[in-house]
């Protein structure tokens, strides 16, 4: 009988909290860096607006606990930070909770409690908030700067997930293909913000995107670049160049466009250079030009006004908005004979290992030999290239170069700064960067980007992992200075190695006398030494002969060269 009446006592018990206590609890789980809402809600149409109240932690038996908000039904009264909400409509009894970017101390219980008249009649309701760190937010990324095989980007990054970013990821794809296809590139420092993207083709349309990544994971994808490179010169030679006489004084020239991966834009024109040459002396006359309009895939023009029986030298080249490109060269063709001939007139074609190479004293040409090729449509290229010869005149008050020197080199990641040197006569305005492969010439240097006087570090993105040559300029209003040291990179390798080198007298024509005066120390070093010995020498001998011609009287000297000659090292000759 006891316990009967213990076990009915104990459920009415349970009844009227049930019924008085009005409690109930939930969890929620959030991301770091979100907002997030704990509910809580009552009747307003039978109460009307009621007061309250949230706190962190247990509620207690009379008010919140730890208070962060609270309301008198129409109005927050207090709160505990400008991140806590009230984002219902209080109106209806909605009182849930919005907290603002949630971070990871946000985590714990936090109960509402809404005072309803009468006894024992508040509301209360506990929730229990899980805050977890996850991925970063997308970052916004901007184009800076795009040249002919160059794009500069710079990106704003989000939020960090709750977690510190590690790294970057950028994806390059040509535009029409699919991000299947994409040129996944790791950026492994956190703390940049611009990269300069380099060995891409002139005139193509690329896609961009990039990540960023932290512990949790990778973000999603940014904004979309679109994006299409500057035109360049030409970098293949016109096809399949063949010469026919077709009379005393004409020949016909046809030939084909390069191909089209080398073509670096629309082609606008060629030029067409020809000359005589005299068998007798071997020697070429002067060189006449025309140009002719680009119009499809067979192009032809026909020289008049030639000589008779004259053998005539021709090259084509082909033209694109940004400049032209190497030449294509075929045999010598000679013009008809005055009497008239029944035989077939010569068909010459570039194709004959025999080709005879003529390069125009007034440009810059690249000519392309190839090797025989019988009845197959296919040249291969097999020829060296060779440049005119130029020369540039510098100022006195040009800067002196930077000094530029290696920070980092991961993977295809290229980090390097500079330090300016002496400004001259005019104050620096900026810097110049230039970049080749290792063995190449400098007459096959890409530019890099222009920087601002104020910049004094790089960060580069090299798309094809290779071992290459890095040198800087500064600019001025009175001109570019001589070339810095020059650094040798190879990107791509687990293990790097670089090396940084002395500027050497460059080939091309931005530095055609350059000798990095930083050797000038050396330079003395040697020289000093050198002079103080011939001083010496020279006392010597002058003594001596002094006591000869005592002797004898006179003096009767025969030198075999009439020379003193130095066999030092190239510095010093230039001394």
């Amino acid at each position: 009988m006891l316990f009967l009446i213990r076990s009915r006592l104990h459920l009415c018990c349970s009844l009227i909290c049930l019924l008085l206590g009005w409690e109930y609890a939930e969890s929620v789980l959030a991301k770091v860096g979100t907002d997030v809402s704990l509910t809580c809600k009552y009747d307003a149409k039978r109460y009307g607006r009621l007061s309250t109240c949230w706190g962190r932690g247990a509620i207690p038996n009379s008010g919140c606990a730890n208070e962060v908000l609270k309301t008198d039904g129409t109005s927050i009264i207090s709160r505990l930070s400008e991140r806590y909400l009230l984002m219902g409509n209080t109106g209806e009894g909605d009182v849930s909770l919005t907290i603002r970017h949630v971070v990871e101390k946000d985590s714990g219980t936090y109960g509402c409690r809404v005072d309803i008249p009468g006894w024992f009649n508040d509301l209360k309701h506990e929730v229990t908030l899980s805050v977890v760190p996850g991925r970063p937010n997308p970052v916004r990324v901007e184009m800076q700067e795009v040249k002919e095989r160059t794009i500069t980007v710079s990106w704003t990054p989000g939020f960090d997930g709750g977690r510190p970013i590690t790294s970057y990821v950028i994806d390059l794809k040509n535009k029409q293909a699919s991000w299947d296809t994409t040129l996944r590139t790791p950026v492994s420092n956190p703390d940049l913000t611009q990269v300069t993207l380099v060995d891409l083709r002139p005139a193509k349309a690329y896609n961009l995107r990039m990540f960023a990544v932290n512990s949790e994971g990778m973000s999603g994808t940014s904004n979309v670049l679109t994006f299409t490179t500057k035109e360049a010169a030409p970098e293949g030679p016109p096809l399949d160049m063949q010469l026919e006489a077709l009379s005393p004084q004409s020949i016909k020239v046809t030939w084909k466009p390069p191909r089209t991966d080398l073509r670096n834009g629309v082609l606008q024109s060629y030029s067409i250079s020809y000359r005589q040459y005299n068998p007798a002396s071997r020697h070429f006359r002067g060189w006449h030009h025309q140009t002719v309009a680009a119009t499809g895939n067979i192009e032809s023009t026909i020289l008049i006004n030639l000589k008779p029986s004259t053998q005539y030298g021709v090259i084509i080249q082909a033209k694109t908005n940004a400049g032209i490109g190497p030449a294509s060269t075929a045999p010598l063709c000679s013009t008809l004979d005055e009497i008239h001939t029944t035989s077939t007139p010569p068909t010459m074609k570039s194709t004959s290992p025999a080709a005879t190479v003529w390069l125009p004293s007034s440009s810059f040409i690249s000519v392309y030999t190839t090797s025989t090729v019988t009845e197959v449509d296919t040249v291969t290229v097999t020829a060296t290239t060779e440049w005119g010869l130029s020369t540039t005149s510098f100022s006195s008050g040009r800067p002196d170069p930077p000094v530029v020197q290696l920070k980092e080199v991961k993977d295809n990641t290229i980090s390097l700064f500079w330090t300016p040197g002496f400004e001259g006569s005019s104050p620096i305005t900026g810097y110049l960067l230039e970049y080749k492969a290792v063995n190449a010439s400098w007459d096959y240097t890409k530019t890099v980007v222009d920087f601002s006087l104020n910049q004094t570090e790089a960060t580069i993105i090299e798309i094809n992992p290779s071992t290459y040559n890095i040198r800087m300029f500064a600019k001025s209003s009175l001109g570019t200075s001589k070339a810095s040291n020059v650094l040798t990179v190879t990107t791509g390798e687990a293990d790097h190695q670089w090396d940084a080198l002395s500027t050497t007298a460059p080939t091309d024509t931005h530095s055609a006398a350059s000798v990095e005066e930083g050797q000038s120390g050396h330079l003395v070093a040697i020289v000093v030494p050198v002079v103080l010995v011939l001083l010496i020498v020279a006392i010597v001998i002058t003594w001596q002969l002094r006591r000869i011609k005592q002797r004898r009287g006179s003096l009767n000297m025969w030198l075999s060269s009439g020379i003193i000659k130095y066999r030092g090292s190239d510095s010093l000759q230039e001394l």
